[in-house]
């Protein structure tokens, strides 16, 4: 005997920062019918962080202040007083993802795989296929996280270095001088950690994001980071080289060789380390989204799938025009926007997210975020 799909009027795919804020979105507004699912963990993302790795982004208990703390996901909360310090490792963030959920009573489940998705036509919901039976809801809201979905291609050679997202602990890693494949923020904090251990590390990037200013901390290095990586280049045991792009990396003996694309090679002892970012979790579900490119799905204004009517993004991988959602101050204002169209569709009122906007969480005009600073 088959046994039943259970039913809800929403599934979120995620537990992790976007999933719990989402979800907290949700309680606001009186829905109760919804799970949360999740393969691992609450915030298993940020549990997976190097041990070194920070938030660059600072927390501050300023919620009665009218100023909701940059790293909180939901109204009335903040990392800073949950966990007490400026600067979240990824346990301690997790920690915080932790509390909310239970303080709000979010219908988390995990340890359940999400295997496919498809909205059955004829009866307008979707079927969610997973590692624990399958699921129906009218509406799904992915919401899955990075950390797990490293980018590990672009040229030949990838599988002999080592990405970024799979390193445990910087002072883990044998051996000497390092050769680091990428110079934005986790290329440059690899470095500034292996410096911190006592090690030597090259920085390979074809531009110079190091010299780069510019308003938006999506683009350009983060003071934080800018910060850390003085000191760490005064020690003389981080080296910077711009203008260099790697076409390529081979095995050489008991070593590694980098291929420039000016046909300069060097020699590496230790396994390189790639900091080349994330594909995102969307790509697990490709088929369901249209794509503005390889990495970043196409959304209407709501942050719905262009060609899947009830599929809905939250999370780092939202973009719209030239402006990146990837911290989590910037994709929590997209929460109230998607619940607002869900409600709506449920015929639930959205009195509730009014307090939102009081909070700058509730951001429906894209035009005001075109500004750049004067100073």
């Amino acid at each position: 005997m088959t046994k039943e799909a259970r039913s809800f009027d929403i599934i979120i795919v995620g537990a992790g920062a976007a999933g719990i804020g989402f979800g907290v979105t949700l309680r606001h507004l009186g829905i109760e019918n919804f799970a949360i699912l999740d393969r691992a963990a609450v915030g298993a993302s940020f549990l997976r962080w190097p041990r070194q790795a920070r938030f660059i982004t600072p927390s501050f208990a300023s919620n009665q202040f009218g100023l909701l703390d940059l790293n909180a996901v939901c109204l009335d909360t903040s990392p800073a007083f949950s966990v007490g310090v400026e600067h979240p490792a990824g346990v301690e963030y997790a920690h915080y993802l932790r509390g909310v959920a239970e303080h709000f009573e979010l219908p988390v489940e995990t340890g359940i795989d999400v295997l496919s998705i498809a909205r059955e036509a004829r009866h307008k919901r979707f079927r969610v296929e997973t590692s624990r039976g399958d699921f129906r809801a009218r509406f799904v809201v992915w919401a899955g996280g990075e950390m797990q979905y490293p980018r590990t291609h672009g040229f030949p050679g990838t599988e002999h270095c080592l990405h970024y997202a799979n390193v445990t602990s910087w002072d883990d890693l044998a051996g000497g001088e390092r050769c680091i494949i990428g110079g934005t923020e986790s290329g440059v904090d690899a470095a500034v950690a292996l410096a911190a251990a006592g090690r030597q590390a090259v920085v390979f990037d074809r531009g110079e994001p190091w010299n780069r200013r510019g308003s938006d901390p999506s683009q350009h290095l983060s003071p934080f980071t800018r910060a850390r990586l003085i000191p760490a280049f005064d020690s003389g045991r981080v080296s910077l080289r711009g203008g260099c792009t790697v076409t390529g990396v081979r095995r050489n003996g008991n070593g590694y060789q980098l291929a420039l694309e000016d046909g300069d090679v060097v020699n590496c002892a230790e396994q390189p380390i790639l900091a080349t970012g994330f594909v995102g979790s969307a790509s697990l579900v490709r088929s369901l989204f249209e794509w503005r490119d390889e990495y970043f799905p196409l959304l209407t204004e709501n942050d719905e799938s262009t060609v899947t009517k009830g599929l809905f993004l939250v999370g780092p991988q939202v973009r719209h025009g030239d402006l990146i959602f990837c911290f989590i101050y910037k994709f929590r204002q997209r929460f109230a926007v998607v619940a607002n169209q869900i409600a709506g569709r449920l015929q639930v009122s959205t009195e509730a997210l009014e307090s939102y906007r009081r909070y700058a969480m509730y951001l429906d005009d894209l035009s005001c975020c075109a500004g750049e600073c004067a100073c």
